[in-house]
């Protein structure tokens, strides 16, 4: 520097200035808007979320059903292999009689067990959760008269 000349200031920055004092309003608001965004970011996220996993359930649950529909005409093979085995010994009426007979008797089995279990589940209504919610309610009633 010379003497009695300013100092040179380089221009092509601005100088720092003190960080301003925004009002306390004004700081909320602005942090409000942003979590605002930021929610309605992270929904639009879960949305595109939700909609490959529907379309990959969607997939998959037709799959399972083609595989469900496979399963059972494999097994009407199955049923007519042991007709065709057992009319080896016996006439093909007798045989498919018989091979008729077992099947009907697993249903009616399988119908008993399920008519059992669908009793012990009645009713439907979850009665032990509404108890509990019921003495909850009269549990704060109680508090709030206090």
């Amino acid at each position: 520097m010379t003497s009695g000349t300013q100092p040179h200031h380089d221009t092509s920055r601005p100088a720092p200035q003190a960080p301003a004092q925004e009002p306390v309003g004004e700081l909320v608001q602005r942090a409000s808007q942003q979590l605002s965004e930021l929610v309605r970011g992270e929904l639009r996220l879960a949305q595109a979320e939700m909609k490959e996993k529907g379309k990959r359930y969607g997939k998959g649950g037709g799959l399972f059903g083609g595989a469900g529909l496979v399963g059972f005409l494999m097994l009407q093979a199955l049923v007519a292999t042991v007709i065709a085995a057992l009319a080896e010994a016996l006439p093909l009426w007798a045989a498919g009689l018989i091979v008729t007979a077992v099947l009907g008797l697993v249903a009616a089995v399988m119908a008993l067990t399920g008519k059992k279990e669908v009793s012990q589940a009645a009713p439907p209504a979850p009665e032990e959760t509404i108890e509990n919610v019921k003495a909850d309610v009269a549990e704060i009633k109680e508090s709030a008269h206090r």
